[in-house]
């Protein structure tokens, strides 16, 4: 259903396309300024989505037209099967707040950018509202053709994000990462290629389609090593995007070379879309086997929270250490995901914005502190709480947030996340809540380290305060984690009625399975 009457999901994914065109036509000196009015104004119009969101497990704001179509030839000795790919987009309590936090993550990413980006500034902030256009069209398709052209479409801008305004490593970084995502990428078409063959075969139109809806109808009368074949297909892809462990080797280059305002992206939206992959398609679609490998799935989350964790308290260059948190973080969310439950898939869903909110933060305040020093290196720093003392209060809450202390926002999405792992298996919660105490060690690690101490570097005595620009874009994340730390059910509510169809969903699937 479409409640509003007019396409505000096809605005919202290509008003920032409009906004990047127009930036490259203009002169340079406009560029941050005009880039920064259309990714608000797309913020604002993201709001409506929320606003308008009515409490149901249907697709909203549905948009569904034919996009590209062939019909079979009654003429040819043997006829072809039709042929329809559909522009088909809608929203539910999975995705719904994906977008608000994509366009306020985009903003605020393009807004910080404004003081550290003096080369190049249109094809930059050109490439940072093209992000902005992908990333909203993964997570309002509904058609798995689309989703893979929006997919996709996601890498050139940040192929040249990291690889034109990067660190001095930024070409391995760029190369590396790209290879990573065709790589799982190749897997996924194959698999929505094999699944449009069997829409002919098991439908009842004798058309071959890609969207969700039918294809939901036919995957249960796959045979079992098909839906095996292809889950694992989807599930390489996503894996490699969330990075699931072992497939996580490019996240930490990618984020250390990759520019602040990047690594905020990267983090904060381009990661989710893997386990909104799981999600929307892969566990949806094969419910049957992803219940049969959610053993497997579980062990290498909590293998990923654990050594994520662990490394992280190794690291020296604090954009490192924020990298590999984003490893244990993401295990959580996997963890959440294939415990199969409602706890836990609420759990997963609201700790994919928590960690938006509170690792983008964590990213904004180390890009913060490099403009001034030129260092990420920890044993550079110490004793700023002193100097820095509105740093230190927006860096101390960011931090307790990541760590998941009570009444911030991290604390409800993992607590959702192990009650609904214990649901599942009470020793995927028993490993994985060593991970949440992981967390503290590195985290208060990083924060001791900066900010404890004697001032003794001779360059930390001259660093100034945050500005009032700086303050300006912290003050809406930090709003958001003690808001959702507070009230949790403004988020859980609304998604409430899709994780339970979801839940039905794999409950059919378990039923399915047991059937000889």
């Amino acid at each position: 259903m479409n409640q509003l009457g007019f396409p505000l999901l096809s605005i919202l994914i290509f008003l920032p396309l409009l906004g990047a065109v127009v930036t490259s036509l203009l002169p340079w000196k406009y560029a941050s300024r005009l880039s920064l009015v259309f990714a608000v104004v797309n913020f604002v119009l993201s709001l409506l989505v929320v606003g308008y969101f009515q409490r149901t497990a249907e697709f909203q704001f549905v948009e569904r037209v034919s996009w590209i179509t062939a019909f079979d030839n009654p003429d040819t000795p043997i006829p072809d099967p039709g042929f329809l790919i559909e522009y088909f987009l809608g929203v539910d309590g999975i995705s719904l707040w994906m977008i608000p936090l994509t366009t306020l993550l985009s903003a605020i990413a393009i807004w910080f950018s404004s003081d550290s980006i003096r080369e190049r500034e249109k094809e930059y902030y050109a490439f940072m509202l093209l992000l902005e256009t992908g990333m909203l069209g993964v997570f309002m398709a509904l058609d798995l053709f689309l989703f893979f052209v929006f997919w996709e479409a996601v890498l050139i801008p940040m192929y040249f994000l990291i690889g034109v305004w990067g660190g001095k490593n930024r070409i391995y970084a760029t190369i590396k990462f790209v290879l990573y995502t065709m790589a799982g990428s190749a897997f996924m078409l194959a698999a929505i290629m094999a699944l449009g063959i069997f829409s002919v075969n098991l439908g009842q139109s004798g058309t071959i389609g890609y969207a969700l809806d039918r294809l939901q109808d036919i995957t249960p009368q796959l045979p079992p090593q098909t839906q095996l074949l292809l889950f694992l297909a989807f599930a390489v892809a996503y894996a490699i995007k969330v990075p699931l462990f072992p497939f996580h080797t490019w996240l930490p280059d990618a984020h250390v070379q990759a520019p602040t305002a990047g690594s905020v992206i990267l983090a904060g939206i381009l990661l989710k879309m893997g386990t909104y992959g799981y999600l929307r398609f892969a566990v949806p679609l094969f419910p049957a086997v992803a219940l049969e490998l959610a053993p497997i799935f579980a062990t290498l989350a909590i293998i990923g929270i654990l050594y994520g964790a662990w490394v992280a308290y190794a690291q020296r260059d604090m954009k490192s250490l924020v990298a590999y948190s984003s490893v244990s973080h993401l295990g959580f969310v996997v963890l959440g995901i294939f415990s199969l439950n409602n706890q836990g898939l609420s759990g997963a869903i609201l700790q994919m914005v928590n960690h938006g909110l509170s690792t983008g933060a964590l990213f904004l305040l180390v890009g913060m502190i490099y403009e001034r020093r030129h260092t990420r290196d920890l044993e550079e720093f110490g004793g700023l709480w002193t100097r820095m003392p509105v740093f230190a209060a927006f860096f101390l809450i960011t931090m307790l947030a990541s760590v998941g202390l009570p009444g911030l926002n991290g604390f409800i999405g993992e607590f959702l996340t192990l009650i609904g792992a214990f649901a599942a298996n009470p020793w995927w919660a028993a490993f994985a809540t060593f991970g949440v105490v992981l967390a503290a060690v590195y985290m208060l690690h990083l924060f001791g380290k900066i900010m404890f101490g004697p001032l003794d570097n001779p360059e930390n005595r001259t660093l100034s305060d945050l500005t009032r620009k700086e303050i300006m874009i912290l003050v809406p994340l930090v709003a958001l984690m003690v808001l959702i730390g507070v009230a949790p059910n403004l988020l859980l509510d609304p998604m409430q009625p899709s994780v339970e169809a979801l839940v039905e969903v794999i409950q059919t699937g378990a039923a399915a399975r047991l059937i000889p």
